[in-house]
């Protein structure tokens, strides 16, 4: 696979097309990552580290709950902005603001993972992997 994040992002708005109630994807600690910041941004319930053997080899996966208000999914669009063909870079002056400052975009900084909103407090810059709104 070559973009994970990409198939992440297509997992979960595949499942809230159809009202599925949680997604199961491959563990990675980057998307791990990526699903702690939408908890904590309240775009999704919870997010669980599943540990699973077969053949005797360990691996794990990664439960994301989804949340709905009623019928509609919170989350109303999610888009991968740096693709592995195209990587889009910013600088601390020209952090985006989503929606008006009502969606989220995830900021890959020396710092770690984080919004643009927290980026903008810290003043670093980085890579942009998504938008979410």
């Amino acid at each position: 696979m070559t973009d994970p994040i990409a198939d992440m992002l297509t997992r979960i708005r595949n499942a809230m097309v159809i009202r599925k109630p949680d997604v199961v994807l491959p563990y990675s600690t980057l998307k791990h990552a990526i699903a702690d910041i939408l908890q904590r941004t309240g775009y999704v319930k919870s997010v669980d580290k599943i540990e699973k053997s077969a053949n005797a080899k360990p691996f794990a996966e990664l439960r994301i709950t989804l949340k709905y208000n009623g019928k509609e999914s919170v989350i109303t669009n999610l888009k991968r902005i740096s693709k592995p063909g195209r990587r889009v870079y910013v600088s601390k002056d020209d952090l985006p603001t989503v929606l008006n400052n009502l969606g989220i975009a995830i900021i890959s900084t020396p710092q770690g993972l984080m919004t643009n909103k927290e980026a903008r407090n810290k003043n670093v810059g980085g890579e942009i992997l998504c938008e979410i709104y």
